[in-house]
């Protein structure tokens, strides 16, 4: 598995604002746009960036928190 697939990350459309919201909440706040797989590919490059500065910073990555939401049977 690679790191980035450790990560949470999604897009959603904020009506209230017309536009996509990609987040990972486990690393940065969101990145915003007019099309929601531009929106993922560009969250997946800054998701990457602050892995690789992390790793050259030499430390240590946050733990994976946040997952998604299960069914409750």
């Amino acid at each position: 598995m690679k790191t980035i697939d450790r990560y949470l990350k999604w897009v959603e459309w904020i009506e209230e604002d017309q536009v996509y919201v990609g987040r990972c909440p486990d690393l940065i706040t969101g990145i915003h746009g007019d099309d929601s797989q531009q929106v993922y590919r560009e969250l997946c490059e800054v998701v990457e960036e602050v892995l690789a500065h992390f790793e050259a910073e030499g430390r240590p990555l946050p733990r994976p928190m946040v997952r998604p939401m299960q069914d409750v049977v």
